[in-house]
């Protein structure tokens, strides 16, 4: 530890976490409640409030937090508006559809001067079809209401970035949202710092001493009246008084942040800026991939590639991306939206006016007083929408677009991850994971429990081992009954990545129809490890019903397969007929700490590593009762203890004659 890291204060309290978990460590702590229609994917944001104040939870000034569900995100905001309007620090979770539906609300929230902070899982909007997953076009149809916008890119930074919202917007009285990217953010587990109790009281003060009740009749103020041709005009500018004091707020909160903890945020933070003659812009998850993209493109590409991410849009920072951008050969703004009526894509249209300003001469704020740096010329300025919908957004798309910047014609607009008209060629697609790093991409069927096995896993690696992990599932509406893939990265850095994973050490198969499916053995690493859910006790039946091409494949690589029947356990063991199904999932723990090294490497025995997982297996099931608790460790020593192994010489053994139908072996009966 460096002494720098000494004199911090307050440096958090390690833990693993989803970005919605963080939010709600948070507001359970510093505000008085919640008003909210919590809709996907903001959906765990809400329970994970409503949960704490079941339990009867106190804010850190000992009031008892409620939580209101009005019947819809019109109303919530409207209750939001009440709450606040009353003296009281108050939040609310939404995402897409809902957040549009409280736009009308939104306007008056803001006009009134209520320092509300509401939480995004932001996500694509229903238009063609209905798509819960992510997309910045919510948070953008709103963005012209009066309310500041910051956007994390991790579970870390929409922990920290709700604080910083909350400080910001009781400074100068205006609202703000917390963005994080839903699902890809909002249900990723990773390794975060929760702030501190005590940081967190002396970072937000009392709500009761520092919030104003206009409600007050020793004390009336006039607010919500209406206003004709005299008035309505005086009051709308008379709010640019709050506004351009926004800037210096967001700054300033940002910096006491940084002093107490020791974690820097920025209106506009870059990455390996300073000699970059291509950049890579945009605001969200990918902006971390973009980041690894270019260091592998400054390393084996000689590409001088920088990064910004724009973590506030809102006020928007003109002068600090000029002066970020203001070298460069080119830029690419990468968008999770698609306006194609507009000049251009939102973030777009502002860099291109804020060099526009700058190149005339012009300055920016209600008086000016934000100054550009002065320029001679403009970079070229392309547009790129990315991820829509959750689209996967990988390394190699990033390579695309900075060799499209200097192609000899560059495409103005353009689109990856697609094969369109206007899309980019993936052409190659690097790991990009930090070195050393592990991966298990798992194939299963939804209700089966993996997912929430993935993410125990994730939760007592990191921190028994001390070691860095990312935990998410490939979510989706309609999953329940059909195949699902999950993905756990585990590594000694911090790991960027935020892409669906195509090199893996570790493929579990719970799905006995994977095979049949493609190949769930793509991209595995030599001397790999596969893990096969089957009935069979025999090894040989087990590698029979393999395909030929699995087979050659497993030959190939030297890969280790592994087999056991969870799904015989799990019927044994669970006592509950509606968690016999869910309870095969928990099996892969057991088989999980037996395959991977970690144990090992540790040097710890099989129950101290068993007490951990115990920890968050009473996280995740402790709510259903002891029973529960008790059964899902059973499963897990079951896994650990019975899981098998396909001897090498069946493996090596020449192919044996196909069995007749009558006589061909299943995964699961």
């Amino acid at each position: 530890m460096n002494n720098e890291a000494k004199n911090i204060p307050y440096p958090g309290i390690p833990t693993t976490s989803d970005g919605a978990g963080g939010v709600v460590w948070v507001e359970i702590n510093i505000t008085h409640g919640a008003c909210a229609y919590p809709i996907t994917s903001s959906t765990t944001m809400g329970t994970g409030y409503e949960t704490a104040v079941s339990d009867g939870k106190k804010n850190l000034w000992g009031d008892v937090i409620t939580f209101v569900q009005p019947e819809s995100e019109h109303s919530a905001a409207t209750t939001c508006e009440g709450f606040a309007l009353a003296g009281g620090r108050v939040t609310n979770f939404t995402s897409g559809q809902g957040l549009v539906l409280m736009k009308e609300v939104l306007y008056t929230i803001s006009g009134k001067r209520l320092p509300i902070v509401f939480h995004i899982g932001a996500r694509a909007l229903t238009s063609h079809s209905l798509n819960v997953h992510c997309g910045h076009d919510d948070v953008m149809s709103v963005s012209d209401c009066g309310w500041g916008i910051l956007f994390g890119r991790n579970a870390q930074e929409a922990c920290d970035l709700a604080l910083i919202a909350r400080r910001a917007a009781e400074a100068v009285e205006t609202p703000f949202m917390n963005v994080q990217d839903g699902f890809l953010t909002t249900h990723t587990i990773e390794n975060i710092k929760l702030p501190e109790t005590e940081f967190m009281k002396e970072y937000m003060g009392d709500p009761n001493q520092k919030l104003r009740c206009l409600f007050d009749p020793m004390n009336p103020i006039m607010t919500g009246v209406v206003q004709n041709q005299d008035s309505y005009m005086k009051g709308k500018i008379a709010q640019r008084h709050f506004y351009d004091k926004v800037p210096a707020a967001v700054q300033e909160a940002m910096d006491l942040y940084y002093a107490k903890t020791g974690r820097r945020y920025r209106m506009v933070d870059t990455y390996r800026m300073d000699d970059a003659e291509y950049a890579l812009v945009g605001m969200g998850g990918m902006m971390e991939t973009a980041q690894a993209a270019a260091d592998y493109m400054r390393e084996e590409l000689d590409l001088k590639v920088g990064v910004v991410h724009v973590t506030c849009f809102a006020p928007f920072p003109a002068t600090q991306l000029v002066d970020a951008l203001k070298n460069v050969r080119a830029l690419t703004v990468l968008e999770r939206m698609d306006n194609p009526l507009a000049q251009s894509n939102p973030l777009v249209q502002g860099i291109k006016a804020s060099f526009a300003d700058a190149l005339t001469g012009l300055s920016f704020g209600s008086n000016g007083e934000f100054k550009y740096p002065k320029i001679t010329s403009i970079p070229k300025i392309y547009a790129c929408s990315a991820g829509l919908g959750s689209r996967d957004v990988r390394g190699g798309h990033f390579i695309s677009i900075v060799k499209n910047m200097f192609a000899d014609q560059p495409r103005e607009y353009t689109v990856i991850g697609i094969k369109h008209a206007l899309a980019l060629s993936d052409g190659e697609d690097p790991d990009l994971r930090p070195q050393g790093a592990f991966s298990m991409r798992g194939h299963s069927v939804g209700g089966f429990g993996s997912v929430t096995t993935n993410k125990l896993i994730a939760s007592f690696v990191g921190e028994l081992f001390n070691i860095y992990v990312q935990a998410y599932p490939k979510y989706g509406s309609e999953k329940k009954g059909l195949p699902t893939t999950y993905y756990l990265t585990v590594a000694e850095k911090h790991i960027r990545t935020h892409s669906e994973l195509a090199h893996v050490e570790f493929i579990p198969l719970n799905d006995v129809n994977a095979f049949n499916l493609g190949n769930p053995l793509d991209g595995i690493a030599d001397e790999g490890s596969v893990f096969i859910q089957s009935p069979e006790t025999d090894p040989q039946r087990v590698w029979d019903h393999i395909p030929a091409y699995g087979q050659k494949l497993i030959r190939n690589k030297r890969l280790k397969v592994f087999y056991l029947d969870t799904v015989k356990i799990a019927k044994e063991i669970a006592t509950d007929p509606d968690l016999q199904q869910r309870m095969q999932g928990v099996c892969l723990v057991g088989i999980f700490i037996r395959v991977t090294p970690f144990a090992s490497r540790s040097g710890m025995g099989d129950e101290q590593v068993l007490g951990a997982v115990e920890k968050y297996i009473r996280k995740y099931f402790g709510k259903r009762g002891e029973h529960v608790v008790q059964e899902n460790l059973k499963c897990v020593r079951e896994g650990l203890k019975s899981v098998m192994e396909i001897p090498w010489n069946v493996i090596s053994a020449p192919a044996a004659p196909k069995a007749k139908a009558s006589e061909e072996v299943v995964f699961a009966k």
